[in-house]
């Protein structure tokens, strides 16, 4: 189990799901000394959601370490961190049901959460997704499970696995400018990034206005990453 007494473990995790619900991976990921991605573990869920996937994640990066060692997770899925933050309290006392009286859903994984979480010192971290230096622990977790999910296959350090790639629709720095340069005039000099449009691989997040995207929408380049054409366009 990952942790010594007296000391505080950083984490991220994070979940993926190619066309939700579709082929759906999970992944964790613990840093070192300096925050560096160190020890990690990612799987496969065959046909799952996004949010079965995120609370996978969060209830497998649990389970692998101390409950007696201070936690520090980052994560970039609102559902899951409001699920086991706020929300949960309620549906416990209205017997795990929502406020509309419905069944909680995914409420076995919930449950599960909410047991590893009791008597620990938890400090949840929300990130924003598929950011140019964004945070590196969570850029490994989303890159593990979005491995995971397209190979359904385990990986991990203790497996040996090489660090999972790049996803295909990842966010790439655009080179440095020699100084004088002039830009051609399909470009803009917002700092937005180039003006093309194209369809998203996989499921995103806006990072502009923070709604999802769907698998196959048009996104663009804007100044926090990928997003809504029309969020680049406001933002002009």
């Amino acid at each position: 189990m990952i942790g010594r007494m007296g000391e505080r473990v950083v984490a991220a995790c994070d979940g993926a799901s190619k066309g939700n619900p579709g082929p759906a991976g999970w992944a964790w990921v613990v840093a070192d000394e300096s925050e560096t991605p160190d020890r990690w573990e990612a799987g496969p869920l065959g046909k799952a959601t996004n949010n079965v996937a995120e609370l996978t994640a969060l209830e497998r990066l649990l389970a692998a370490t101390d409950p007696a060692v201070p936690l520090e997770i980052r994560m970039d899925s609102q559902y899951a961190m409001k699920a086991v933050t706020a929300w949960l309290p309620n549906w416990k006392r209205n017997g795990w049901k929502t406020a509309a009286g419905k069944p909680v859903a995914n409420q076995d994984l919930v449950v599960r959460i909410d047991e590893l979480l009791t008597g620990r010192e938890v400090e949840f971290r929300y990130v924003p997704a598929h950011q140019v230096d964004g945070d590196p622990l969570n850029d490994f977790a989303d890159r593990a499970a979005s491995q995971a999910a397209s190979v359904q296959e385990a990986a991990g350090s203790a497996l040996g696995s090489p660090e999972p790639p790049a996803a295909p629709d990842a966010p790439v720095r655009a080179p440095r400018r020699k100084p004088g340069a002039r830009t051609g005039t399909g470009s803009s000099r917002t700092g937005t990034g180039s003006s093309r449009t194209l369809k998203a691989k996989f499921p995103g997040r806006c990072g502009v206005c923070g709604r999802s995207y769907a698998a196959g929408e048009p996104i663009a380049k804007n100044a926090s990453g990928w997003g809504h054409p029309q969020c680049r366009t406001a933002g002009a």
